[in-house]
């Protein structure tokens, strides 16, 4: 298995509508994808409580490519993402990274 580590650093005031399109678009949208979760996470104490970070199994990182592409340029995604940004982005910026377990991980 692959983890995918996604940062998501939230353009000031939108932290609640980026928290929103996950709960009530983007995990129905990748539910049809298989595309598993792991979890969801922000932060309670730290640098900034404007950062989601979740994280996504894969198989693969040819699964990831095939199915990732796939739900980028699903129809209802792109006209779903673009109703929630009408009133500008929700992402300032974005970090991304595909890590493996290390032998004496708990999760493999």
């Amino acid at each position: 298995m692959l983890y995918e580590l996604r940062t998501y650093h939230a353009v000031p005031g939108r932290m609640p509508d980026l928290l929103a399109r996950f709960e009530n678009i983007t995990l129905k949208i990748w539910e049809r994808y298989n595309i598993r979760t792991v979890g969801f996470w922000t932060t309670v104490i730290g640098e900034s409580n404007q950062i989601l970070y979740y994280m996504l199994a894969w198989e693969s990182l040819a699964e990831r490519e095939r199915i990732w592409n796939t739900f980028a340029a699903d129809p209802e995604w792109l006209t779903k993402r673009a109703e929630t940004e009408k009133n500008g982005p929700l992402v300032a910026h974005l970090k991304n990274e595909i890590l493996s377990p290390t032998t004496f991980s708990k999760m493999k």
